[in-house]
């Protein structure tokens, strides 16, 4: 066999295996993301222009979920120049990203303690939060992982 012909019927294999590889694939079918349940509960709490947040997460599984991010918007702007724990940054002055750590199947995160000072003395403030990055799972249960939290200024907690 010359030279020419090896190299032409290598390249062919090479074709054969990789559309067969393809197929393969295709027929088991898109891979599945796997699926977790998310959930954030703990409570908000508005004094005299500071607002205390106390957050735990927590999946229900049935899959591990390596990091998750909850976000916590505000209906008023923070006080500029408030540090935050280090699992947590600003995304502007009336929204706080933070990430939630590992999220094993029946577990929950630490907890997460947020207190700021508002930019003025507002009598409410709503407080929406919600997961918006779950290591790639699904959810099929996000009623759970987004809350809407009317706070007034009264120094109670309201529970979500």
């Amino acid at each position: 066999m010359s030279v020419m012909r090896k190299a032409l019927l290598g390249v062919a294999l090479t074709g054969a295996v990789v559309v067969g590889a393809g197929e393969s694939a295709w027929a088991a079918g898109p891979p599945v993301a796997p699926e977790a349940d998310l959930a954030h509960h703990g409570h908000v709490a508005l004094w005299e222009g500071r607002l205390g947040v106390w957050l735990v997460s927590e999946n229900h599984g049935p899959s591990h979920v390596s990091q998750a991010t909850v976000r916590l918007a505000f209906s008023e702007p923070m006080a500029g120049g408030q540090e935050l724990p280090p699992a947590c940054l600003w995304a502007s002055d009336r929204v706080v990203v933070c990430r939630t750590g590992e999220l094993r199947a029946a577990g929950a995160a630490g907890e997460l303690a947020l207190d700021l000072r508002t930019a003025g003395t507002p009598e409410e403030v709503t407080v929406d939060i919600g997961t918006v990055w779950s290591d790639g799972s699904t959810d099929g249960n996000p009623r759970n992982d987004r809350h809407r939290v009317l706070v007034l200024a009264t120094g109670d907690p309201y529970v979500f």
